[in-house]
């Protein structure tokens, strides 16, 4: 049987202010922008490779809500103060926990709750 191998997931989410989107991914938690159509902008890390991921879960851990989206950066406590400062609203956090991440919850500016985290070393 001849295997689909997947090369990458991309999160799509709906919106009509692009704007908004740039302000939050971009400026705030510092991803590149890899493509702009005007109808569709991605952003990443420009010449990063990543893990292809895709999670199911029951929770969010720790008792809070499966978040939509899931961030890992190399500084959470500066993204935290990043989201602090231009306003996002926190949910959750910052926490440490007990499966090894520090870790926060915001709402992106389109209501979808992203989980901000990176691993303790």
């Amino acid at each position: 049987m001849i295997k689909v191998k997947v090369k990458r997931i991309v999160a799509n989410i709906a919106t009509t202010d692009m704007v908004a989107g740039q302000r939050f991914y971009r400026e705030v938690l510092g991803l590149d922008l890899l493509m702009d159509h005007g109808w569709i902008v991605t952003y990443g890390t420009e010449g990063q490779m990543m893990q292809v991921q895709i999670s199911t879960a029951s929770e969010g851990g720790s008792g809070t809500p499966v978040p939509d989206l899931s961030i890992e950066v190399d500084d959470v406590d500066e993204a935290y103060a990043r989201c602090v400062q231009a306003g996002h609203g926190i949910e959750y956090g910052p926490a440490d926990e007990p499966w090894g991440v520090r870790r926060f919850y915001v709402r992106d500016p389109f209501g979808k709750l992203v989980n901000v985290l990176a691993h303790r070393h």
